[in-house]
């Protein structure tokens, strides 16, 4: 249980606004860096790695404000995704991504990896 709230916190944050789609990726994202040796190796590890002060991997983490969700039927949205994301989830969209971000943000680091997919406001990348 720790684990999906830890995860449906991470689709709130990053995603309320999209398509199940568009959380279903994030989601996905999230799972690909638990897959690999080179994150650690559960949801909430992932999630809030480099603690509450920056550099952390999602700045809602570490931005200092409240992360109480405030919208409910976006937070049930993100609990239910992320429930089904851990016990029984769909193909993965992005095809193996460990990043993303919004496509109104440029991030220096993009011109290092591969885009692997763009989905709703997101775009993702190996």
């Amino acid at each position: 249980m720790e684990q999906q709230h830890c995860l449906a916190l991470a689709l709130y944050w990053e995603a309320r606004g999209e398509i199940d789609a568009g959380m279903i990726a994030v989601g996905w994202t999230i799972l690909n860096r638990v897959a690999s040796s080179d994150f650690p190796d559960t949801p909430c590890d992932v999630i809030f790695q480099g603690g509450e002060q920056p550099p952390c991997q999602f700045s809602w983490w570490c931005d200092g404000k409240s992360d109480k969700p405030r919208n409910a039927a976006s937070w049930s949205r993100a609990r239910d995704l992320a429930g089904m994301l851990l016990s029984d989830p769909p193909d993965d969209p992005t095809d193996g991504a460990l990043y993303f971000h919004s496509s109104g943000i440029d991030v220096p680091w993009r011109v290092s990896r591969t885009e692997t997919a763009t989905i709703g406001n997101h775009v993702f990348y190996r």
